[in-house]
């Protein structure tokens, strides 16, 4: 049986998320605390019945853990944890699977913004204290949205959302997902990711919103950024792994493509001996397209109701992965 509400602990581990805090100010009356260094969680997770926790896992805690029962993940991504070895303990994880699917669909949007409206030059022409002046030159200007092409790969919850957003701009979108039968009510097309390399030619912006697996990992390879036109824009909100990023490197300097907007990269933090960092055609944001001022609280929303599904012995949870 899960533990009454009464007898219940909850461990937060992250090293900066406010987790406990907005926890308690829904005064469940669940006693908690938190954690916010790998050695303070290694030395308290004894402690703890259920465990709310990401990037700070380790699967050898679990020798340390008699108590815990349950895990929900701090994010979409549960690679970290070890699947047999919850299962034989009977340990119970579920994913934040949907948890930033607006603020990650609303970054893209304003990264696709970013580029068409050139906001990176207009800034570091601030920075410089430069008013440019009007530009003769048509393909050097800034650039409207309404009837330009939007290719989606991965229509899930995130893509999906984006697809709304940019047909409110009046683009025209067109979706790749795994399964194209189901859903992508938002795109105008939807095609299997085979198709691919036959869509890239007539898109003007390409995002990626795709988990990382076998099949997407660099699936933005160096023969795909050849079949994109010269004046289009890579987006990537996916995982760094999903581009081949030394044939992107080749592609900007090259201006093979116009340029590209990356929230991910395929080694984070990018080693500042990048030379993506100096590319006036990228514009780089450090992994925080889902980090806003909701996100303790969405999480805890889903935490909140597996919490409920357990007490009532319901069988299964929201985003159960265990």
């Amino acid at each position: 049986m899960f533990p009454p509400d009464d007898e219940l602990k909850i461990c937060f581990a992250h090293v900066a998320y406010q987790l406990q805090e907005r926890f308690l100010l829904r005064q469940s009356g669940i006693d908690s605390f938190g954690v916010r260094t790998p050695d303070d969680f290694a030395q308290r997770i004894g402690e703890a019945d259920v465990v709310v926790v990401s990037g700070m896992w380790r699967n050898e805690l679990l020798d340390q853990a008699p108590r815990l029962r349950f895990i929900q993940s701090i994010g979409a991504g549960t690679d970290q944890f070890d699947r047999g070895r919850l299962t034989a303990r009977g340990i119970r994880l579920a994913s934040a699977q949907g948890v930033n699917a607006n603020a990650v669909s609303e970054h893209a949007m304003a990264l696709i913004l970013a580029l068409a409206r050139k906001l990176p030059e207009a800034r570091d022409n601030q920075a410089r204290h430069v008013w440019r002046g009007m530009i003769s030159d048509i393909a050097q200007r800034e650039d409207e949205l309404g009837g330009k092409t939007l290719l989606i790969v991965g229509l899930g919850g995130i893509g999906s959302r984006l697809a709304r957003l940019a047909k409110a701009f009046g683009m025209r979108v067109v979706g790749i997902k795994r399964d194209p039968f189901t859903g992508g009510e938002d795109a105008d097309s939807v095609h299997a990711l085979a198709e691919l390399k036959t869509l890239l030619p007539d898109a003007d912006f390409v995002a990626l919103t795709c988990p990382l697996t076998k099949e997407t990992e660099k699936i933005i390879d160096g023969d795909a950024l050849a079949l994109m036109k010269k004046s289009a824009c890579l987006v990537n909100v996916a995982r760094g792994r999903c581009v081949d990023e030394l044939a992107l490197l080749g592609a900007l300097q090259g201006q093979a493509i116009a340029g590209a907007a990356i929230d991910v990269t395929a080694e984070e933090p990018l080693p500042p001996a990048s030379p993506l960092w100096d590319l006036t055609n990228v514009l780089i944001t450090p992994h925080t397209a889902g980090e806003t001022r909701k996100y303790e609280d969405n999480v805890l929303d889903i935490l909140v109701e597996n919490l409920h599904r357990l007490a009532t012995g319901e069988s299964s949870l929201k985003n159960q992965i265990v």
